[in-house]
């Protein structure tokens, strides 16, 4: 199974139209655009019924006490721990690519509808939900996709892993509100083939891509 995108290649920066967040001329960040990219899949296995569509952060800081803080800086050395962006299910098999926006395009306060989402398929909430959960004028279930938005003070490069998923349901056994680890554990028997994309971002202006 192959994964490409036109939006940005494996292993190179993700551009600042697929970001929650952009670093800012005045402050540290503003909103970005927010648009999912294009992804595209091809030589998938006989049998294929569904697909699922996750990305995750796998370098989200395991701590919170330093993040955006000024005169501070979360260290590389802080282990880390995964976010997710985006978790999409019951894609169905004659799907072979998603548009460039076609699930996502600005920040939406409080968070996009779903589950519901188009071609019949189904998006839980990302891990924006727990992260806003405190802000009176953010609070809500972010469905879909919300790109990245790294810590403006993290000393580590982050990593944004988008993995397609083709699967032996046409449907999984989730119901209501899941978030991206239930995804996980409800295909965990139904993998046939997978493919991942990672795209890197940071908003540190003293961190390289």
């Amino acid at each position: 199974m192959i994964l490409t995108s036109d939006s940005f290649f494996d292993g190179q920066p993700i551009p600042g139209q697929y970001a929650f967040c952009n670093p800012a001329t005045s402050g540290h960040v503003c909103l970005g655009g927010n648009r999912n990219p294009h992804l595209a899949w091809r030589d998938v296995p006989t049998g294929t019924k569904s697909y699922a569509v996750i990305c995750h952060d796998p370098d989200v800081p395991s701590r919170g006490d330093d993040v955006n803080q000024e005169g501070r800086t979360v260290p590389a050395s802080l282990p880390r721990v995964d976010f997710f962006h985006w978790v999409l299910v019951d894609l169905p098999a004659s799907v072979s690519g998603i548009a460039a926006g076609e699930f996502s395009g600005g920040v939406t306060p409080r968070g996009k509808a779903g589950p519901a989402a188009a071609h019949g398929a189904r998006q839980g909430i990302n891990d924006y939900t727990g992260w806003f959960a405190g802000d009176r004028d953010m609070s809500g279930d972010y469905y879909g996709y919300d790109g990245p938005c790294p810590p403006w003070n993290d000393e580590l490069r982050h990593r944004y892993v988008f993995t397609v998923f083709a699967l032996d349901v046409e449907r999984l056994p989730l119901e209501g509100k899941f978030t991206g680890q239930q995804a996980r554990d409800a295909m965990r028997d139904h993998v046939l083939a997978q493919a991942s994309l990672t795209g890197l971002y940071t908003l540190n202006p003293a961190v390289k891509l």
